[in-house]
């Protein structure tokens, strides 16, 4: 079954009108200065613990703008947080192939960073990669849930059809450092983000488990309604842009 165009057509409106009741009582309430509510952030894990303490740091003029409220969640539940308006911001990582719900002419975003997912896997004794990415006997994969944007990314660049190499899923989860964990302890392969892998390739606990090839550059990015919002997002808006 699918939505018919008019259909389609009613469902994105719906978008557009929940979120902006969602506007107008936050902004109202704002006015009448009866309740002071934080900006609300909401960012995917692995950006949560890795890049955004350093970056929103880095932007000491937003600190200073008002009280910031980040919310650490999967790409799935942070995408409905802003459909419902929960969140004015939304942190990402982002690849031009990906699947998204926020992806529309409803949502404006920038490029704050950028970010590399990589085969990762535990050495073997001679150091190199103990499971490898090659054609033939399928290895042991760690894969991503349907709720991780980038589990997304990984499917956009690497679908079935298309992988030189042969893959076994062996264990899910929407979480990036539960997969990082699983990769270290010598589970199987896992692609994932050098921002949040780099102490333990550095320390030689994860090697590479394929060609450069098979590397996802990738993009960090902040997202927020388009229309037009309360000054203080707006504010907040401007001063990453200069940035």
């Amino acid at each position: 079954m699918a939505l018919t165009p008019a259909g389609k057509h009613f469902h994105d409106q719906a978008e557009v009108l929940t979120r902006a009741l969602h506007q107008l009582r936050r902004d109202t309430l704002e006015v009448s200065e009866r309740h002071v509510r934080p900006l609300s952030i909401a960012a995917t894990h692995a950006l949560s613990f890795t890049f955004f303490p350093k970056w929103v740091r880095r932007n000491d003029k937003v600190l200073a703008l008002g009280n910031l409220n980040l919310i650490s969640d999967s790409m799935q539940a942070c995408e409905q947080m802003m459909l419902r308006g929960d969140a004015q911001f939304l942190l990402c990582h982002h690849h031009k192939n990906m699947s998204s719900r926020i992806g529309s002419g409803q949502f404006r975003s920038i490029a704050v960073g950028a970010d590399t997912l990589l085969p990762l896997s535990a050495p073997a004794a001679n150091g190199v990669a103990r499971w490898r990415l090659r054609r033939g006997e399928p290895v042991k994969y760690l894969a991503y849930s349907a709720q991780s944007g980038l589990g997304r990314i990984v499917a956009a660049q690497w679908g079935a059809k298309d992988r030189p190499f042969a893959l076994e899923t062996v264990f899910t989860s929407h979480l990036a450092a539960t997969l990082l964990s699983m990769a270290r302890a010598g589970d199987g392969v896992a692609w994932l983000p050098r921002t949040l892998a780099e102490e333990d390739i550095s320390a030689g606990l994860l090697v590479e488990a394929g060609k450069l090839e098979f590397q996802i550059p990738i993009e960090i990015r902040l997202f927020r309604p388009a229309a037009r919002q309360s000054k203080a997002v707006e504010a907040i808006w401007s001063a990453f842009e200069r940035n």
